[in-house]
């Protein structure tokens, strides 16, 4: 019998007016009406970001949060994003203070894994890395929860490679990886190097579209110009495959940053996002 797909989402797809890297990061949807229009579009997992996350609390409590989640049948939760916790001095204090504040909301939330990485390349020595990564999947493996490094290709480690020695190294059984068809695409990982990756590793996966090459910069394209499932040049339902071959069985993320999406309505945003990935998905 085949397993029932859940789909999660992510939260850039739903943020609305929110800028990534910006002082501007938090939805300009409010979290009630983001969580009860993606469960009305059959969404099973939701995304938060941390300055959303710190934003909501502002006006409700973690426990308000998690019953608007359960009420809406989101079993599971996605908590994002740590910076610099393989870094030194005052990135780390900082990234330290990030990290407790977003572990034990992912203790009351229930969170499925956070989602941790670099955007900046922070280029770091590998032994580090591992010691860091072991690290912090042991501070989180004391509340039960699940770490994950999202594969970019403007981290620290910016392989596919890389990244599986540095969990592999690390060997901590509550961390892997996260693999965004985004980043997977624009790395040109192969969907057989992809299918071989040892299931225990993977945390998430994030589907998305979009073009290979394109008239602005990576870091314009990545944050601005993402497409739907369908929409793009990607070949998403062969990602699916590869990831499945390899003996994925968690939750799909549908994960879009686009500008254009940043002045839909909210309703449009989810159906078309529902609509568009699940279709993905079958023959």
């Amino acid at each position: 019998m085949k397993q029932e797909i859940e789909l999660l989402a992510s939260y850039w797809t739903l943020a609305g007016g929110a800028e990534p890297h910006t002082d501007r990061e938090h939805s300009a949807f409010e979290f009630r009406d983001r969580v009860e229009a993606a469960a009305r579009a059959g969404f099973k997992g939701f995304g938060i970001w941390h300055a959303d996350l710190y934003h909501t609390l502002e006006s409700r409590s973690l426990e308000d949060m998690k019953q608007i989640l359960d009420d809406n049948g989101m079993k599971r939760i996605e908590l994002e994003f740590l910076r610099d916790w393989f870094r030194d001095g005052e990135e780390k204090k900082q990234s330290d203070l990030e990290k407790k504040k977003l572990l034990d909301a992912a203790c009351v939330l229930n969170a499925h894994h956070l989602k941790v990485g670099d955007f900046e390349r922070k280029i770091t020595p590998m032994p580090r890395l591992i010691e860091s990564f072991a690290a912090l999947c042991a501070d989180a493996a004391e509340q039960g929860i699940t770490i994950g490094f999202e594969v970019m290709p403007f981290a620290m480690i910016d392989t596919l490679k890389d990244s599986l020695t540095m969990v592999q190294g690390a060997g901590a059984r509550n961390g892997g990886i996260i693999l965004d068809l985004w980043h997977i695409a624009k790395m040109r990982v192969s969907y057989e190097e992809l299918s071989r990756i040892p299931a225990k590793y993977l945390v998430s996966v994030e589907l998305n579209d979009g073009t290979f090459e394109a008239p602005w910069s990576l870091h314009e394209d990545t944050i601005n110009h993402r497409r739907f499932c369908g929409e793009g040049e990607f070949d998403v339902k062969g990602f699916i495959k590869a990831v499945e071959k390899a003996g994925y069985t968690g939750p799909f993320g549908i994960e879009v940053l686009s500008q254009e999406l940043r002045h839909k309505s909210l309703e449009e945003i989810v159906t078309r996002a529902f609509q568009t990935t699940i279709a993905q998905f079958g023959s």
